[in-house]
């Protein structure tokens, strides 16, 4: 390495609009294939359980890297991991576009995936260390923006370019964009002169004492743990061997890593962060909130789309205007973090979440998409207001050298949280579809006037349309089992919705801990333009 002159100072937006690029894209990746599943199909000639592995191996792979993101920063410096992420991440996504069979298209994926791991938390690290203390809150909704985008928009995105274009095209459209990314961070992104000396003074323990053990263990625990609730729905849970011996793996690999990240010399994860309680709660709490968010945004399109005869499309621009009230609700968050205290922001949140869920709670066959829209606005305000207070104050008490470390740990356990979140609410369908449809039938017998006046009437119905009547009354029977199964499935998402308005009522007494921050020099950027530390790549 050496040093040359010093340039002109860079511009702090310039460097949040720069690292902001790979995790916009990283996260719409995440979402984008999901429309695709069809043509996927054909174009690979598999079945939809083997297509999924295209988005599992993603999310796996994700998971796998964000919290190791701090260990290779120290060794190569923040800005180069940053910088090796999105070219790996841009060049999985040509080689995804070309992938030709199945195998080769999960492997590219599986490339993709581990350099958009390490872009999220990269670049939380970076904002933070960027920023001054009274500009945070806008730092990350900077960055809140760029995560709720990629979900909400991903979907509409790759339906947009599969109806118009060709399945190869969501691969294919990060090229460009990842370039000019790369050519912004290259230009404008500069490791602080602190945080390289820090990571050139830690990396010189790891040499010493690397950590294969807790990297080994790391990657078995989060991989099995992450398959078992991407996959766990669809094989039956623990009436598989698979899931079950993938659990068991998991479970004790994670107990195996955390025993010996606490007791190695150098830890590779820096997992004694979780003994400072206002990372720790604010994290928790946004695992919460991304299990909520990732459920709803799972449960509604089901819900639109099976019950209210939505089409795909509808149903995807019925979400947007959550995602797009977020947008113009963060910054103003963000504006007044200081001002007012982390803890009120972040219980108004949950308590205007537990309100629309429980408006949602009431939804029938005759809402409408206005009455869903409202509902998700409310929502947006709520996600809002909890988004940019957590992962404002989880950070808060983090040391400026640790931030890379805290912000992976965040990361990973948000994708945890989701994930869960996910599989919970996945599960839980056709069981209370079930519940439902039992509960439903005890009440549909032929002493109930209600039930011979509607059958009588559809056995007329179908007789008149040249039905014998043995064939009528067969088709009424068919016609009612269909609206009790329907208004099984009905009240099967009321419930759900209800639940997880319960569920993130929870999670007020971890606000406690949620303290306001206290701005010390050492943990944040100097204010005004940053002096950028000139090394050669």
């Amino acid at each position: 390495m050496s040093s040359k002159a010093p340039r002109a100072p860079v511009n702090k937006w310039l460097v949040a609009i720069s690292v902001t690029f790979g995790t916009l894209m990283g996260t719409i990746d995440a979402s984008i294939v999901n429309v695709a599943t069809p043509h996927l199909m054909g174009a690979m000639s598999s079945t939809v359980q083997e297509i999924t592995w295209v988005t599992t191996g993603f999310v796996i792979a994700n998971v796998i890297v964000m919290p190791l993101t701090a260990f290779f920063g120290r060794f190569f410096g923040q800005k180069r991991v940053y910088m090796a992420a999105l070219v790996l991440f841009v060049i999985g996504s040509g080689l995804c576009g070309l992938a030709r069979s199945l195998p080769a298209l999960v492997a590219f994926r599986l490339v993709q995936g581990l350099g958009a791991g390490a872009l999220q938390p990269t670049e939380q690290a970076i904002l933070r260390q960027t920023f001054p203390p009274k500009e945070q809150g806008m730092a990350m909704a900077l960055y809140g923006v760029a995560v709720v985008i990629g979900p909400a928009f991903g979907p509409t995105l790759g339906g947009y370019i599969v109806d118009n274009f060709s399945w190869e095209w969501i691969f294919y459209i990060n090229l460009p964009v990842g370039a000019v990314a790369l050519f912004m961070v290259q230009r404008f992104v500069h490791e602080p002169e602190d945080i390289r000396l820090n990571n050139l003074a830690m990396a010189e323990k790891q040499r010493k004492n690397l950590d294969w053990q807790g990297i080994a263990l790391l990657t078995v625990g989060v991989a099995s743990l992450q398959y078992v609730l991407e996959e766990g729905n669809t094989n039956d849970w623990f009436d598989s061997k698979l899931i079950t011996l993938m659990a068991f793996l998991a479970a004790v690999s994670t107990a195996a890593f955390i025993i010996r990240e606490l007791t190695a010399e150098v830890p590779a994860v820096n997992i004694s962060l979780f003994k400072e309680s206002v990372f720790t709660s604010g994290t928790l709490v946004g695992a919460v909130m991304f299990a909520m968010l990732l459920s709803l945004t799972f449960l509604l399109p089901v819900f639109m789309q099976n019950l209210l005869g939505f089409t795909a499309v509808q149903a995807g621009l019925a979400l947007m205007p959550r995602s797009l009230v977020m947008m113009v609700t963060m910054p103003i968050i963000g504006r007044i973090y200081n001002r007012v205290s982390p803890r009120m922001t972040v219980a108004f949140g949950v308590l205007l979440f537990t309100w629309s869920a429980f408006l949602m709670s009431h939804y029938t066959l005759d809402t409408t998409s206005r009455d869903v829209v409202l509902v998700l606005a409310i929502q947006g305000v709520a996600f809002a207001c909890l988004f940019i207070p957590l992962t404002t104050v989880a950070l808060s008490r983090v040391p400026r050298h640790l931030l890379a470390d805290a912000t992976g740990l965040n990361s990973l356990l948000r994708q945890i949280g989701g994930s869960l979140g996910l599989a919970i609410f996945a599960s839980l369908i056709p069981r209370l579809t079930k519940v439902g449809t039992t509960a439903l039938v005890a009440h549909v017998t032929a002493d109930r006037w209600e039930v011979t006046q509607r059958f009588s009437g559809l056995t007329h119905l179908f007789e008149s349309r040249g039905f014998d009547t043995g064939g009528a009354q067969a088709a009424a029977g068919r016609v009612l089992s269909g609206v009790v199964a329907q208004q099984a499935a009905v009240i099967t998402f009321d419930h759900l919705f209800l639940l997880s308005g319960i569920l993130f009522l929870l999670v007020l007494p971890l606000l406690i801990f949620l303290k306001s921050p206290d701005h010390v020099p050492n943990q944040a950027a100097p204010s005004g333009p940053i002096e950028p530390v000139h090394v050669e790549l």
